[in-house]
């Protein structure tokens, strides 16, 4: 039975991995290597050496990987920067993007080979429901946590503190108000329309809701063209260093530990470029874990402030890159749950929950118009195999079940067991 043939039950660890394939790449690592690979200065005759023999080759040794100036595209920045893919024989070079739509598109259409992208607009490019429809496929996750919901100031000043006084607010006020996310299958809309949902504000009915890319937020805030948006970091923590707006809730207050960004790609990609995808994967794997070491953290704030990557200040990144909180309005707090790139392997294992989650919203908000066949179609695009093999060649353990169950905001519980009941339950919906 192939990996995507199984059910959930059944252990994924076990899933069916080429015997030769893995034997060589293990000579390889341990044998060819050794200390020298460890630590990220493998010659290149034997770097060459090692990615020689036969149908092991990348078929492509240039990938272009597309990526948004947010906190979490460190992976595809540190993988690139720091030479984690030259040791399995691969040079990423990173393509700083627009928005989401232009990630999309580049990624449909191969001018990107692969991209750091939101989880739910693969789920939605694979369902035809953002954009042309594509068969895609996930590699990896690369990070949790690390988004958030900002509110303006000049809501700070009518009262609004929370999203109970939001609510408030909006049933003793006629007019409207305009809040933001970064693409309507995507993950900041989800939590967005999540938050504003779990205190009885309808996304669609009560508020008005528009598409800005990330970067764009905080000048748009401060031209009065929203009253709120939910971005990733920095853009949250931009808003309060430029005085127009303030944290009103994180991501992980809506999920803790809730999937965030992906390594995507195409399945036709995968299907030609096998050994290129697993050497992608594995590059990128060995970068969230050197990310998530507290030692590395300011290291990587820095690399990636620079104008070629997030374009920020360093110290804007740096603070809740480190889990340091602050909301602008005189909370601060030290968040255990801030943004997560490794965690031993927890956060890069591509949980099938996890992709049918993001269908049970666009099921929920009406963009789809019928329950898919949820497993089914996770299945088909989180790469687990894949993902397997390259996390065994690295000394990752990865969960015997592909589910996971979690507890959101509002005190529902998510399992993946029942996903049409799950996606219909809810009070507020299109």
């Amino acid at each position: 039975m192939s990996v995507d043939q199984k059910k959930p039950g059944v252990t994924t660890a076990e899933a069916s991995i080429d015997s030769g394939r893995r034997n060589f790449f293990r000579a390889s690592a341990a044998g060819v290597m050794g200390a020298s690979a460890l630590l990220g200065i493998v010659p290149e005759q034997i770097r060459n050496s090692a990615w020689a023999a036969g149908t092991d080759a990348p078929e492509i040794t240039e990938v272009k990987i597309g990526f948004i100036p947010l906190t979490d595209c460190a992976p595809i920045v540190v993988a690139a920067e720091m030479g984690f893919d030259k040791k399995y024989g691969i040079k990423i070079i990173p393509s700083k993007e627009a928005s989401w739509a232009g990630v999309r598109d580049k990624v449909v259409n191969g001018e990107l080979h692969a991209a750091h992208v939101l989880y739910g607009l693969m789920y939605g490019v694979q369902m035809g429901i953002g954009g042309q429809q594509k068969d895609m496929a996930v590699l990896m996750a690369l990070n949790n946590n690390g988004q958030g919901i900002t509110l303006s100031s000049q809501l700070k000043e009518k009262g609004v503190t929370s999203g109970a006084t939001l609510k408030r607010l909006l049933d003793n006020e006629n007019r409207d108000y305009t809040f933001a996310q970064t693409f309507p299958t995507g993950t900041h809309a989800m939590w967005l329309y999540y938050w504003l949902a779990t205190y009885g504000i309808h996304p669609f009915q009560d508020v008005k809701t528009i598409v800005v890319p990330p970067p764009q937020m905080v000048a748009n805030m401060r031209i009065g063209n929203m009253d709120g948006f939910c971005v990733g970091e920095p853009w949250n923590a931009r808003a309060i260093f430029d005085k127009v707006g303030f944290s009103v809730a994180t991501s992980q207050d809506i999920w803790t530990d809730h999937p965030e960004k992906v390594l995507g790609t195409t399945a036709e990609f995968i299907a030609k470029n096998p050994n290129t995808a697993l050497a992608m994967t594995k590059a990128i794997l060995e970068a969230c874990r050197y990310i998530d070491a507290t030692a590395n953290r300011s290291k990587v704030a820095k690399l990636i402030s620079g104008k070629a990557y997030v374009n920020a200040p360093e110290e804007v990144i740096e603070g809740r890159f480190l889990g340091h909180y602050d909301n602008g309005i005189g909370k601060k707090w030290e968040d255990p749950n801030y943004m997560k790139f490794f965690n031993d392997g927890k956060v890069n294992f591509p949980y099938l929950s996890d992709g049918m989650w993001f269908l049970t919203q666009h099921k929920r908000w009406g963009l789809l118009k019928s329950d898919p066949d949820y497993l089914g179609v996770a299945q088909k695009i989180n790469q687990i195999k894949l993902y397997t093999e390259a996390a065994s060649q690295l000394g990752i353990s990865v969960p015997k079940d592909p589910m996971r169950s979690s507890k959101l905001i509002d005190g529902a519980v998510w399992d993946g067991k029942d996903p049409k009941a799950y996606a219909a339950s809810f009070k507020i919906k299109a």
